[in-house]
């Protein structure tokens, strides 16, 4: 059973990522948190998903911390809505996820917390890659609707413990995870919801 809700407040901040380049970050931390999960939104998503600051508040009554981060710059997110260019730009993904989960780490109020992904869409083939690239830093990956196709090659050096959460009905995307995971030599798991 949940626990009741915590009083959780929120801190809206800026994660340098080159030069006077940076990147938008939501971090909630309950007082008495027990780890810190980082969102990895894609496909034209932001901090402000309804859906991922909902799984936020979830996670927050079960005294977890949660860095909802913008994985692409204001400027960058501006040509991206015109373009859609930029969301599949796995590689670019992964490097801001990677550069935000070293920003969490050095905080000093985070630096003791064991870390996870939360990667929704292509958002989620960066948490694979990323989590391949530091292994250190993440301790399990949770997928919602993700295309951990798009993570390629990686997907055989993943070492940390995947989720795959899929609605029931994307038959799509039910094949793509299907074929992800023979790729991947993790403890993983597939949901149909």
């Amino acid at each position: 059973m949940s626990s009741p809700a915590r009083s959780v407040e929120e801190f809206n901040l800026c994660i340098p990522i080159s030069g006077s380049e940076y990147i938008w970050a939501s971090l909630e931390v309950p007082a008495d948190a027990t780890g810190l999960i980082v969102f990895a939104h894609g496909s034209g998503s932001s901090r402000h998903s309804p859906r991922n600051r909902f799984v936020a508040r979830v996670l927050a009554r079960e005294r977890l911390g949660s860095l909802l981060v913008d994985l692409l710059s204001p400027g960058e997110a501006v040509r991206d809505e015109q373009t859609a260019e930029l969301r599949f730009d796995i590689p670019l993904l992964t490097r801001r996820l990677v550069i935000a989960t070293r920003w969490a780490r050095a905080n000093k109020d985070l630096a003791g917390l064991p870390f996870g992904y939360f990667g929704a869409s292509t958002g989620a083939a960066a948490a694979l890659i990323a989590a391949a690239e530091i292994p250190e830093e993440v301790r399990a990956i949770v997928s919602r609707g993700g295309r951990p196709d798009l993570a390629g090659g990686a997907l055989g050096k993943v070492r940390t413990p995947t989720l795959l959460i899929v609605g029931g009905n994307d038959s799509v995307v039910i094949d793509l995870n299907r074929k992800a995971m023979r790729e991947m030599h993790c403890e993983r798991e597939m949901v149909l919801v």
